[in-house]
């Protein structure tokens, strides 16, 4: 009885040494994709010329820059009524600016700055130095902050202006670096338009010129003018067109015959993909 119940008692140890509590089990992490980022792009708001039928055409010029970090806002075309409805149409939230970029002080550019103000005064105004004081007091009156501009230099990371650049009238230009190439965004082109593309070449050196858009002032040009500035463009390795605005219809054609698939046909509404920023670096 005595050997019975020691082996009762040793075989009740084993098993209570060999038995494990039973693990809790953590549940794995649950390992989230990073979000994906909304795609460099430049969108036309506002221009004299048609593309997206949903849009109403005004005489005048509005590009809205999409970048990974900030939405930049270059010129208000000629009347707020106009870029606000054509904003709205494309599901673009004002609040959604965070910079607005003035080219020159004519009325096409800079009409529709008051009522866009009026949405969203929580920004930047970044305008040439030779506009009139009433105009930046106006700016600052909405509650807007205004930093004037004269010298070429970066505004973001990534972004440039030419600075003042003369043509009879102060006008800059905007500059995007993307993917070591330049994305050159003009008003008006008062200056001349190769004269702005040598000019950003010069703040941004050793990089290739991806694309010149926006208004290229050459509704009067000649035929044979419009020629020569093509061979030039080619000349400084541009490598995309998208002529607009004041550019004029001869010039338009002429720059699709020669350019190809490398023309790019714009008007209100047009969205063109840029390659990545370097915001995003």
């Amino acid at each position: 009885m005595s050997r019975l119940l020691a082996i009762l008692i040793i075989s009740m140890i084993l098993t209570a040494g060999c038995a494990q509590p039973k693990p809790t089990l953590e549940p794995e992490p649950i390992i989230q994709p990073p979000p994906e980022p909304s795609p460099c792009e430049l969108i036309i708001v506002y221009d004299n010329n048609p593309f997206d039928s949903r849009l109403e055409t005004a005489w005048g010029f509005s590009c809205l820059v999409r970048l990974l970090q900030t939405t930049i806002l270059f010129d208000t075309g000629g009347d707020s009524s106009t870029l606000l409805r054509n904003m709205r149409q494309l599901q673009i939230d004002p609040k959604e600016v965070k910079v607005v970029v003035l080219s020159h002080i004519h009325g096409d550019h800079v009409g529709g700055l008051g009522g866009f103000l009026r949405q969203n005064s929580n920004l930047t105004v970044y305008l040439p130095r030779a506009f009139p004081s009433s105009f930046k007091d106006e700016v600052k009156a909405f509650g807007a902050k205004v930093e004037e501009i004269h010298e070429a230099g970066e505004l973001l990371p990534g972004v440039y202006t030419t600075g003042e650049l003369d043509g009879g009238i102060k006008e800059q230009s905007l500059i995007i670096t993307t993917d070591q190439r330049l994305v050159i965004v003009t008003g008006c082109s008062h200056p001349g338009v190769l004269n702005i593309i040598r000019r950003a070449k010069e703040i941004v050196p050793d990089s290739k010129v991806y694309l010149v858009l926006g208004g290229f002032h050459l509704s009067e040009a000649s035929s044979t003018q419009i020629e020569s500035i093509i061979d030039s463009f080619r000349q400084l390795g541009v490598e995309k067109v998208a002529p607009f605005h004041c550019s004029g219809d001869e010039t338009r054609q002429q720059f699709k015959q020669y350019y190809g698939d490398d023309y790019i046909d714009s008007g209100v509404g047009k969205r063109i993909l840029l390659p990545e920023s370097k915001q995003s670096e």
